[in-house]
């Protein structure tokens, strides 16, 4: 089963059953995908527009990029619950003799780094997705001000969401040099993502007032 195939009922009734994936991570790369379907949908009721012809090829670039990022993070929900089945899997390995117990620790190691990565990517293209948003809201239709604002919302849900999951994944890792390397990146991605994100809302607020 593709989870992006699902309907929208179908996906939020998967994560609520009882089965622990997908789960968290899967749904922060959503939450990432939503952010970019709204720059897109921004972009759109930019284009066109005399008032906005001077960031009319800017809207485009924008608008491109915004296609390709939310495919990716669409790909990313299917691919971090195939990273937390990797990791059952590895667990439920023999490990009965020292040799079994060897090949399972090891598999182990590599498939918790794998979970690990997966979710690192959703952060890194959400944080990404903050820092469009704010050059959207000089340039974009301001009779989308709030649609900015709530990519800017979804983008900040799905990092912290994406973090949280690598640095719990960081956690089962017996590599301590590869465990505080993800546990540094996930500092730097969640610094420069309150940053940005604190930028956006300020800008939406102050617009609103």
């Amino acid at each position: 089963m593709n989870l992006r195939d699902l309907s929208l009922n179908d996906f939020v009734q998967e994560v609520a059953s009882s089965s622990p994936a997908p789960g968290g991570g899967s749904v922060a790369a959503y939450a990432g995908a939503q952010g970019y379907a709204l720059v897109a949908m921004v972009c759109r009721l930019t284009l066109g527009r005399e008032k906005f012809f001077p960031v009319q090829e800017e809207m485009r670039s924008l608008l491109e990029v915004a296609v390709v990022r939310r495919e990716e993070l669409l790909s990313l929900v299917q691919e971090d619950t195939e990273g937390f089945k990797v990791v059952m899997e590895a667990l439920a390995l023999p490990k009965q003799s020292d040799e079994e117990k060897v090949l399972r620790r090891e598999a182990l190691e590599r498939a918790t780094m794998k979970a690990a990565e997966i979710p690192l990517q959703t952060a890194r293209v959400c944080l990404t997705g903050l820092s469009e948003v704010l050059g959207l809201l000089t340039k974009g239709n301001p009779n989308a001000l709030s649609d900015m604002g709530v990519a800017a919302q979804m983008f900040k849900s799905g990092l912290e969401g994406a973090l949280y999951n690598v640095q719990i994944n960081a956690l089962g890792l017996k590599s301590l040099p590869m465990k505080e390397d993800l546990m540094m990146q996930c500092q730097a991605l969640r610094e420069k993502g309150t940053r940005l994100f604190e930028e956006c809302q300020g800008n939406v607020l102050k617009r609103l007032e």
